[in-house]
């Protein structure tokens, strides 16, 4: 009986090394070359070999963001049958396509600046290894500028339209035209407080209308129609242009107080950025960073493009921390430099 066993053993043990040494091929393909516009969804395209590939349990598809230095590389997208998992900056922003069995291809959503780059797609399914490479590049065909909803220190509804002129010019920017606030609401400018445009007109934007905002008048732009300048409090709709220098966050080893902040980038050969300076490097150049910065109004804002866990995880925004007081040392600086 023991003999018997032993040769059950041996001959399992065989069977199962020759399945192990089949051999494995492995498929790259040719690199491919994908152009992606800033703020809008792109497609990573990589598809498996046979049309019941992807629908087998079995198979594993791995997406990377690959860096020079290998230990900075990102996961991107991990697939096996049904369990699907995106990470970090991707997280919840990132899909399969599976439009049929052979796709294996990605679309990236909101895509930003940060996203361009080489993306490896890895298919295994222990038979045929795919590798394909995808070079992602990022440009902005938003050249203008951007438009922005402002409010003073003093809080909503307490501008006259002079005030809301002089507001503007402050953060490095103009009062909006009726054109422009509909070009942004076009590109999904919602706001739901009303504010002064440049013909003495008073309007608010609404892509999703509800309650009090917009309310049975649907998605559009809501009128005031023309107020009193004098008079009548608002906030007021800016447009700042599109940047001619550099907007950065300034590295400091301390928090600090506002009048550091000023003095810290007039060391640093630069002036502090205005409101208008971090909407455009924003909008216009998908600048994104998780670190509340002192701006020249002496408000605190952090601009998010690629929205993710405790980083306005709903939706990319320039997120307004407050006007908190100026002597506390409770912030970095955000800085501007002329080209």
């Amino acid at each position: 009986m023991t003999s018997l066993l032993c040769i059950t053993i041996i001959s399992l043990t065989l069977a199962a090394a020759s399945a192990y040494s089949e051999p494995m091929t492995l498929s790259i393909r040719p690199t491919v070359m994908v152009l992606g516009v800033l703020g809008e969804n792109v497609t990573l395209p990589c598809l498996l070999l046979s049309k019941d590939a992807i629908a087998h349990t079995g198979v594993r598809v791995k997406w990377t963001k690959v860096a020079e230095d290998e230990a900075l590389n990102e996961d991107v997208l991990l697939s096996m049958g049904f369990h699907k998992k995106t990470y970090g900056s991707f997280a919840d922003r990132v899909f399969m396509n599976e439009t049929d069995n052979e796709d294996a291809s990605i679309t990236i959503t909101d895509v930003s600046l940060a996203d361009a780059g080489k993306y490896l797609c890895e298919v295994i399914n222990g038979m045929v290894d795919i590798l394909e490479e995808v070079i992602l590049d990022v440009q902005s065909i938003l050249t203008e500028g951007v438009v922005f909803p402002y409010s003073p220190s003093e809080g909503r509804y307490n501008l006259n339209f002079d005030n809301a002129t002089q507001a503007c010019l402050e953060q490095n920017a103009s009062v909006a035209t009726l054109e422009q606030l509909h070009e942004a609401w076009k590109g999904g400018l919602d706001w739901c407080n009303a504010g002064w445009l440049s013909d003495g007109t008073v309007y608010y934007p609404v892509t999703k209308a509800r309650g009090p905002c917009g309310g049975n008048k649907g998605p559009g732009l809501i009128s005031y129609g023309i107020r009193n300048k004098q008079m009548g409090r608002y906030d007021v709709f800016c447009f700042a242009p599109a940047l001619k220098g550099s907007f950065y966050w300034l590295v400091q080893p301390d928090r600090l107080t506002f009048d550091e902040a000023v003095q810290a980038c007039v060391d640093d050969g630069a002036e502090i950025a205005t409101v208008g300076h971090m909407y455009s490097a924003w909008k216009l150049e998908g600048f994104d960073r998780c670190d509340a910065g002192w701006l020249a109004d002496g408000s605190v804002r952090y601009p998010i493009s690629r929205p993710r866990k405790n980083c306005s995880p709903t939706e990319a925004a320039v997120r307004f921390v407050g006007f908190p007081d100026k002597m506390q040392k409770s912030n970095g600086v955000y800085c501007y430099k002329d080209e």
